[in-house]
């Protein structure tokens, strides 16, 4: 007859500098409770106490970022598998247990029960050189984007203060040329004092695009104010420093962004999933970097709910078919489908065709956007399986 296997369940709570770890068996009883420092020997001492408590034991973190990233990069190479544990899972689960003290071991312990009585939880995986590489990449793109949208805002706000007519000219988010302008002329009187024939050649000799166009509405703005506010001077050098700032920033976004293409077209199927309207490489590395590995889902459904484009029901009472989002989902994911299904619905075609459809059976546009994104999912999902592009008509069709 053979042995019975001991099992236990390990919560980590982790954190930049360390974790703690608590380790529970069948029962709930703790059997270890320590803080891990963030450290390769320490991890690895803590590994081998724990895995000496039990034939098999299951793990289970409330972090799966860059603090976990040692962490969970060791236990992959012991062969464990991690499930994640959401933190809203874990605060609601504290109050099952006695104590109201939040501590780091308190929370290790209610990380590893929630997982022994739980079986519902996504199992992470830790990703290939490939996929960190582009959680890296696109991680610093969206900080780059989130600086140039603040200081797009700055701008915009100093500038109304002493020039609101030139603020209002132009989109400042998306106009390179009026951003160049700003570098020179930020002030009414320094606009007309230039004139609209030699800034046109000012904003030529700077490769500015229809430099006619943006001298000529410069000028109008200029030409609508002669009153010189308090703070110009200082606000024009601000001005003038933040547009240099945000040219300067675009030049970064532009070199991580074919950074981003190269890496991702490395990827066995980039092609397939480029060939998707509506998905260019950038969002295309999210996708990886969201998704994970693409072939881990049984089928469209699993990745559809995954990205919370699957509806739950959720009754009450004498109230039924009541569907909504799921609270566990991807926004990363989702953001990547719903983008992409936005952007593939600007041109002709069948993803047009669709969105069309759903708006004239009643949809407003986020509804027909969702319903679209989930259609792309199964889309997506069956070329990647069958190992094909897309293509605007069916494969039985053009055969």
């Amino acid at each position: 007859m053979s042995e019975r296997r001991t099992l236990a369940w390990a919560g980590v709570d982790a954190g930049k500098g360390h974790h703690w770890a608590a380790v529970v068996d069948g029962a709930g009883t703790t059997l270890w409770s320590k803080k891990v420092d963030n450290d390769e020997s320490a991890i690895l001492t803590a590994l081998g106490e724990i895995l000496e408590l039990a034939d098999e034991v299951r793990w289970a973190v409330d972090i799966c970022g860059t603090a976990s990233a040692l962490l969970l990069a060791m236990l992959a190479a012991h062969g464990q598998q991690v499930v994640y544990v959401p933190g809203r899972t874990v605060n609601r689960m504290s109050g099952a247990y006695r104590g109201e003290a939040k501590t780091d071991a308190r929370d290790a312990y209610v990380i590893a029960e929630t997982a022994r009585h739980r079986r519902d939880f996504t199992t992470i995986d830790v990703p290939a050189q490939l996929a960190a590489d582009l959680a890296l990449l696109t991680s610093h793109r969206s900080d780059l984007v989130a600086d140039r949208v603040r200081m797009i805002n700055r701008l915009r706000d100093v500038l109304t203060g002493v020039f609101p007519a030139l603020e209002r000219a132009f989109d400042y988010s998306a106009h390179k040329g009026a951003l160049v302008l700003l570098t020179g002329y930020q002030t009414p009187a320094a606009l007309r004092g230039r004139g609209p024939a030699r800034l046109t050649a000012w904003l030529a000799k700077r490769g500015v695009r229809n430099p006619g166009t943006v001298a000529s509405v410069a000028a109008e703005a200029a030409a609508a104010q002669h009153t010189v506010l308090p703070g110009e001077d200082v606000a024009a050098a601000i001005v003038a420093d933040l547009a240099t700032q945000i040219l300067a920033l675009d030049e970064r976004i532009k070199r991580v962004d074919k950074q981003i293409a190269e890496v991702f077209r490395t990827h066995p199927q980039a092609g397939i999933i480029e060939s998707m309207p509506g998905i260019g490489p950038i969002l295309g590395a999210e996708l990886v970097v969201a998704a994970g590995d693409l072939a881990a889902y049984a089928d469209a459904g699993h990745l559809a709910s995954a990205a919370g484009l699957v509806p739950v029901p959720r009754d009450s009472g004498r109230r039924t078919g009541n569907m909504h989002r799921p609270k566990r989902y991807s926004r990363r994911l989702r953001r990547v489908f719903y983008m992409s299904a936005q952007t593939s619905i600007v041109n002709d075609g069948p993803n047009r065709d669709f969105y069309l459809k759903k708006r004239a059976e009643g949809c407003r546009h986020v509804q027909a956007v969702i319903a679209l994104a989930r259609r792309r999912v199964s889309v997506l999902w069956a070329l990647l399986r069958d190992g094909r592009l897309f293509t605007p008509v069916p494969a039985t069709q053009a055969a």
